[in-house]
């Protein structure tokens, strides 16, 4: 692989610092919130197809998951939810917005030595500002020649970055710790993809239906794994 590689694309959210395990702790919260009017698995089924139902309207983050949170609320109390619990839910949103960031192990270690020979391209999805502000938080910018945050990663997404950087397919590999946005739509495209599992998933990004022994495909335990791939 790395004979080929001049470009890396490295994911962002659970893959340079963590980030689901505090969403999942603010839907547990909500989830408890409701108590009054289902079970907290009833809820949490809930706001998970919410979640997904609204993502052509909020997109992703915090935002979209604080506006889908206010609706399952209205819907699961049968419009009874008093207007404190409303702000209760608005304040679980706030606290996604503000929460600190934190490296992974070996993150800035590893972006920094890979800089000297590759050029670094971050590409994240969500909402502009909340990813700014991590990313500027992460102390990780200065690393990055480019920073592409979209509202989604699908293979047209990818093809139309490509196209944009004028960046060559094979001469790319992308960085991640999902196999629906990061891994499976470059692929497709005839690109490279290191694939980094990270304990907490978003269900949504959960997949089956990939080729564990495809010829671009590289699966590793952690990110300091990279070095001796792309060193």
């Amino acid at each position: 692989m790395k004979v080929r590689i001049k470009v890396i694309g490295f994911d962002a959210d659970d893959t340079l610092w963590d980030n689901q395990p505090h969403f999942d702790a603010v839907i547990a919260e909500f989830t408890a919130l409701l108590r009054p009017y289902c079970s907290e698995t009833a809820a949490h089924e809930f706001i998970h197809r919410l979640q997904v139902e609204n993502l052509p309207l909020y997109g992703f983050g915090a935002k979209s998951l604080t506006l889908s949170m206010t609706q399952a609320a209205c819907r699961l109390s049968h419009y009874q939810i008093g207007a404190a619990d409303i702000e209760r839910i608005i304040r679980l949103g706030r606290k996604l917005l503000a929460m600190p960031v934190k490296l992974l192990d070996s993150a800035e270690d590893v972006v920094r030595r890979l800089k000297e020979k590759y050029t670094l391209i971050l590409i994240t999805k969500g909402d502009l500002l909340d990813q700014k502000r991590k990313l500027r938080e992460s102390g990780l910018e200065k690393y990055f020649h480019h920073i592409e945050i979209l509202c989604d990663k699908q293979v047209e997404d990818y093809r139309e970055l490509f196209d944009r950087l004028r960046l060559q397919p094979e001469e790319f590999v992308m960085v991640g710790n999902s196999l629906k946005s990061d891994i499976i739509p470059v692929l497709e495209l005839n690109a490279h993809a290191v694939y980094i599992p990270y304990p907490a998933t978003w269900q949504h990004e959960n997949v089956d239906n990939y080729d564990p022994n495809h010829q671009n495909f590289v699966q590793v335990d952690k990110l300091a794994d990279l070095l001796p791939i792309l060193r």
